[in-house]
Order: structure tokens, then C-alpha cells, then sequence
């Protein structure tokens, strides 16, 4: 299928957790709510997946609440705290550049009354710790900054902003997308201070359809939807099974390969960047990049859809932003406060454990290639 480098908007499923899928829908077909021998099977296999998924993230299992993805968890976290705090203040704190799926829902509770702060990222992508204490108020009961950019590969002070609320006596409600940092990046939801944790498979090599939401012991947080008792009575519907166990085997394995998998996908970051600066001096690398699976690049000069539809037809897929985005201008760019001509031209190349230094070469090839035949935007 060509070369691939948008695993940040999702990744190719590993063998492992296709086989765990298949196995479950083949063999283990019950449903876990059921007490005869065939459910009880199938709640053995629910309890592995959601260890699985605990022990990346160093909790226990039973604060890991499966959900639909990280859409699900995100507005979860963010309408559920809203349902349970607001009669102790109507502040929230939020990153300017946060996923639609927290965003959307937080336009829906400002149009409900509450207050939201967006703050702004500095030239690097982060969201610094001065920035989140200067925000902070007394009536600020929940608060939402994403672990990575999904765009740059920024990582932000969450620990730092956690440790700020302990310290000034607050009881926010700290909640993280970590959708593009679980398995990628090492953290302990424990001592990163979150009280919220967002996560999802198909960012591991994992299906799709399938995430979760970590829930810090003492956060009642209210279910999101109404039903029956599954997930101890948070998520109701009967639990997807088959991805659950995909999940866990992809958690799993992530965890254990975390850190040879980081620093084989460094090395690819790291050439690209080398060969790009080599073969387009013109080239702008965005940020720092934090996280060593994204590279966050710019063709002043050129438009990305351009350069998009150029390396398509060489087979080489990037983006230009977060998918989700469907051909909007990054608002993480924007609000980072670059030139236009480096955000119009910007291109998001996010790698995986299954990419290669002659994928790269490929790439940095077709890129010169369409910087000499591509007539620039006026």
C-alpha cells in the first residue's frame, strides 16, 4: 500500500491484536454479563483486555472504563465533571488547541453559562506552567490540556499543572487527551496528576471503535449514557469484546516495546530532519517535537493540499493537520502564531515502529521532487 506516514491519525492493526480479535469473535462469543459458563469465559477475557490496558497506563483496572474511542472518553470527561461540579464554580481551563472532542463539547456548556479560558501555546506547541497557574481561579473546577499536540508532538507540563492545583489547596478536576502519547510516550497516570485519562487503541496498533477513560479513585463521575450495569454501572451497553481484547493485547505489547519503539522511531525523526535540511534548505521544521512520532514541517510558499495530492500519487500518505480537521487550517499553527505562508504550506508526518530509514529516504525524494515541480501559490 505505498508508504504510510500518518499513523498520528491512525495505525495499521499489529498481527497480535488481529489475532486476539479474531480468537474472541471466533471462540469466546459470549456475552461477559451473562453468569453461565460461556459468559463467564467471556468476563475472564474483558477482566485480561482491561489489565491490559491498566498496566500501560500503571493503574488498577478497576479505574479503566472501556469506551467507543477517544471522542467517547473526552466528552465524557469533560460533560461528566461539568455535571458534577458546577455547583461548586463554572471556570474551566482548556488548551486553545485541544481535539474537536473536547472542544465541541466545552462550546456546548459555554453556551450553557460557563466560562472557558483557551490558552495559548508558546512558539514550541506547549502550554507552559505559568500560562495554566496564571489561569487558575478559585472557581476553576475543571480543567483539559491535551498530553501530546496530535499536530507538533508537543508534550505538556501536565504533572506541572497538577502539582500547581495541590499546591494552591484546589479541588480542579484535571483531566488529558493522551490519545498520542499512551504507549509512545512513557508516563504513569498516577504521578502525571491527572484525574482523567483519555486513550485509544487504533493510535497502538489496535482496532478500531474501541478506547477508554482512566478515572481517578474519588472522581464520581457520572455515566455518559444510560443503560444497563457494564463497566460497573459508568458505561452501559454490552462491552465490544472482540476490541477490548485487540486493546489489551495492543496496550500490552506497547508498553513493554515503549521505549525501543521511541528511540527506532527517533532515529527515523531525526534522519528526516538531517536529509531535509540537506536536500530543502527552505524547509521549516515546527516545534520541537517532544514526541519522536511526529515531525511537524512547512514548504513556505506551497500549499499542503497541493503537496498532499503530489506525494499521494507517489504513493506516500501525510497530512496536513489532525484528520478530523477534513481540510481546515491547523488552529494549533495558527495559534502558535507562524507566518501564514508556514502554516499554509505545513505538513503533519507521524511514523510508527513499522516505518524505515528507506521510507524516509522515499519520502525526502518525492518532497524535492515536488518542491522543483510544483509551481509555488501565489
Amino acid at each position: 500500500m505505498g508508504i504510510y506516514f500518518d499513523n498520528a491519525a491512525s495505525t495499521m492493526a499489529r498481527r497480535e491484536a488481529i489475532d486476539a480479535v479474531l480468537r474472541v469473535l471466533r471462540d469466546n462469543y459470549g456475552n461477559p454479563s451473562s453468569a453461565h459458563l460461556v459468559g463467564r469465559t467471556a468476563a475472564e477475557e474483558l477482566a485480561k483486555a482491561r489489565k491490559g490496558v491498566a498496566d500501560a497506563l500503571c493503574v488498577r483496572p478497576e479505574d479503566v472504563f472501556f469506551t467507543s474511542g477517544g471522542t467517547e472518553s473526552d466528552n465524557w470527561a469533560v460533560l461528566g465533571s461539568a455535571e458534577i461540579l458546577h455547583r461548586k464554580g463554572k471556570h474551566i481551563i482548556a488548551s486553545g488547541v485541544e481535539h474537536d472532542a473536547v472542544t465541541e463539547p466545552l462550546k456546548k456548556l459555554e453556551a450553557r453559562g460557563w466560562e472557558v479560558t483557551y490558552l495559548t501555546p508558546d512558539g514550541d506547541g506547549r502550554i507552559s506552567e505559568d500560562s495554566f497557574s496564571a489561569a487558575l481561579r478559585e472557581d476553576t473546577v475543571f480543567a483539559t490540556v491535551m498530553l501530546v499536540n496530535n499536530e507538533t508532538g508537543a508534550v505538556n507540563p501536565i504533572g506541572g499543572y497538577s502539582r500547581e492545583i495541590k499546591r494552591r489547596g484546589l479541588g480542579t478536576v484535571l483531566h488529558t487527551d493522551a490519545v498520542q502519547g499512551f504507549c509512545k510516550i512513557p508516563f504513569n497516570a498516577k504521578t502525571l496528576g491527572a484525574d482523567l485519562v483519555s486513550v485509544s487503541a487504533h493510535k497502538i496498533h489496535g482496532p478500531k471503535g474501541i478506547g477508554a477513560l482512566y478515572v481517578k479513585p474519588g472522581v464520581n463521575l457520572p455515566p455518559y449514557l444510560l443503560g444497563g450495569g457494564q463497566e460497573g454501572g459508568k458505561r452501559p451497553g454490552t462491552e465490544a469484546l472482540p476490541a477490548a481484547a485487540g486493546f489489551g493485547e495492543a496496550a500490552r505489547l506497547g508498553r513493554l516495546e515503549l521505549e525501543d519503539t521511541a528511540a527506532m522511531v527517533r532515529g527515523l525523526r531525526e534522519h528526516a530532519i538531517m536529509r531535509i535540511s540537506e536536500e530543502l534548505p527552505g524547509a521549516v521544521i515546527i516545534g520541537q517535537g517532544d514526541s519522536p512520532f511526529l515531525l511537524s514541517l512547512s514548504l513556505p510558499g506551497y500549499k499542503s493540499e497541493v503537496l498532499m495530492s503530489y506525494l499521494d500519487s507517489e504513493g506516500i500518505c501525510v497530512s496536513k493537520s489532525a484528520a478530523c480537521k477534513k481540510g481546515a487550517r491547523s488552529r494549533s499553527l495558527e495559534a502558535m502564531g507562524l507566518d501564514p505562508a508556514v502554516i499554509d504550506g505545513a505538513l503533519r508526518v507521524s511514523f510508527s515502529r513499522y516505518n524505515t530509514l528507506p521510507e524516509v529516504e522515499c519520502f525526502v525524494t518525492a518532497i524535492k521532487s515536488a518542491s522543483r515541480t510544483l509551481i509555488k501559490a501565489t
